[in-house]
């Protein structure tokens, strides 16, 4: 069996390729980078292997940046959900493989640290990190519940004791604090201390506090996230610009939601996508994500990327393309991961999906192809049958098919 985190002068070649903009190409992938991009039948035969794409549209693969796969797949569960740690591990990494089978190559999950679980939670998504090495990448943000009063100082070293563990980003949730402009305080200086980014929860909709977390984020490196910002929405027009102008002139990102909310760490609108149209107009950054998936938030939730992009779209956020762009490598900017584009030297983080474009892509996409490092990691391929009686007018070779989108 091959290992997975062999990422080694592996060749691959992907021949008649769809883009984006509308070229048929060659793409040839050496390593973990695209090595070369040529004309159809430019590029001859690869070493490793060759994978016919035609009828697909090539893309950069999408990323999630906002998980909660400690929680995740618990929708039906009896009694309160599990926290042992061989059923977080289970949980994490069967719902991260489900992500990575609709195109997920990079994914950031909150993981709550403090209160009974301590850090058994943590450990347990960081093992199956370690399990998914070469699949995915898995990004944790630990999340303390307080930071001030009392429990504050308790919160503080369980935080940095989670990072030293291997937490990545520093999280939370300044509105569950008594003291939110203190606990944002408190996340920015352990984030300074340890040179990681910031991924906060927020409702957004209390204009002052924004204001605040923005004047406390500029400038902050490697930069700050918040989200899902629902609450914006419903503020009148003008205080919510005037928040946005904020946010955008600290360089803070916003990872929309549009699929649903987080349960109790949020009480945002489902499926509300108006914030992202005053989050662009000011020059946030916006990337969307998942939020909950199949727990007690939201038992019905997918990860798909395509859904959010196509929720984004079909509301009217933004474009097609723009909404495709949140998901992918907006979304790889908010992770801190370098631009995919499909040209020689960029990563080979890829997504191939049987589309005519990117349209049909986000209306319906159920055969696709997951590039990671250079090696196909996930396929999907959907085949669709007429009955004679429903397919009587059609072609004979449409009865029967591959589905093309």
């Amino acid at each position: 069996m091959t290992d997975p985190t062999d990422t080694t002068a592996t060749t691959l070649l992907l021949y008649g390729a769809r883009l984006s903009d509308g070229r048929c190409v060659d793409v040839r992938l050496a390593g973990s980078r695209i090595e070369a991009v040529g004309t159809v039948g430019s590029l001859g035969p690869a070493v490793g292997m060759n994978i016919d794409l035609s009828g697909h549209l090539l893309l950069p693969a999408p990323a999630e940046p906002h998980a909660h796969l400690d929680t995740a797949l618990t929708a039906n569960s009896t009694g309160p959900p599990s926290c042992e740690p061989e059923d977080i591990q289970r949980r994490v990494t069967e719902a991260a493989l489900l992500q990575l089978g609709h195109g997920v190559t990079a994914l950031r999950t909150h993981v709550r640290i403090g209160d009974v679980q301590g850090l058994s939670s943590l450990e347990a998504v960081l093992q199956a990190r370690r399990a998914l090495r070469g699949l995915i990448e898995l990004q944790t943000v630990a999340v303390p519940r307080l930071l001030t009063g009392a429990a504050g100082a308790d919160g503080l070293a369980i935080l940095r004791d989670a990072l030293k563990m291997g937490g990545c980003v520093v999280g939370g949730c300044p509105d569950l604090d008594p003291d939110p402009g203190g606990y944002a305080e408190a996340v920015l200086g352990v984030a300074a201390e340890f040179g990681l980014p910031v991924d906060l929860h927020t409702e957004g909709d209390d204009p002052a506090r924004l204001a605040r977390l923005a004047a406390m984020a500029g400038g902050l490196r490697p930069g700050v996230t918040i989200g899902p910002c629902g609450g914006l929405a419903r503020l009148p027009r003008d205080t919510a610009a005037r928040a946005a102008d904020q946010l955008a002139a600290a360089g803070v990102s916003v990872a929309a939601l549009p699929q649903g909310n987080c349960g109790a760490l949020e009480t945002a609108q489902r499926g509300s996508t108006a914030q992202v149209r005053i989050l662009r107009t000011a020059g946030v950054r916006v990337t969307a994500g998942s939020g909950a998936l199949r727990d007690l938030a939201n038992p019905v939730g997918r990860g798909d990327p395509l859904e959010a992009a196509f929720l984004l779209a079909s509301h009217g956020a933004c474009t097609a393309t723009e909404a495709y762009e949140a998901v992918s490598n907006r979304a790889r900017a908010v992770l801190g991961l370098p631009e995919v584009r499909i040209e020689a030297g960029f990563p080979a983080e890829l997504l191939a999906v049987r589309a005519e474009g990117l349209e049909a892509m986000l209306s319906l996409a159920y055969s696709r192809i997951v590039i990671h490092r250079g090696r196909v990691v996930s396929r999907t391929s959907a085949v669709r049958e007429y009955t004679d009686t429903l397919a009587l007018d059609l072609p004979r070779q449409s009865r029967s098919r591959t589905d093309p989108a």
